[in-house]
């Protein structure tokens, strides 16, 4: 098991009870919910900052048809 290091978290009292109901109905308890949770919001990060950069790669290069299609059909999430 990786080394595990205790932090203090301030919460709004209602968004901390959300979290321990959440957490009870997962079965999981207050520390892995909000590991789990802290892992899940990185990995969006990380998805959002490549879907930028692969944006902002095609938008650099020509156009050919084959692009020129492909953005036709292509819908990209809005932020």
């Amino acid at each position: 098991m990786p080394q595990l290091t205790t932090i203090q978290v301030v919460l709004e009292p209602d968004l901390l009870k959300a979290a321990d109901r959440a957490a009870k109905r997962l079965k999981r308890n207050r520390s892995a919910f909000f590991r789990d949770a802290v892992r899940a919001h990185l990995r969006q990060l990380a998805t959002l900052e490549a879907e930028e950069r692969d944006r902002r790669g095609y938008a650099s290069s020509a156009a050919t048809e084959e692009t020129a299609q492909w953005e036709r059909e292509a819908v990209w999430p809005e932020r």
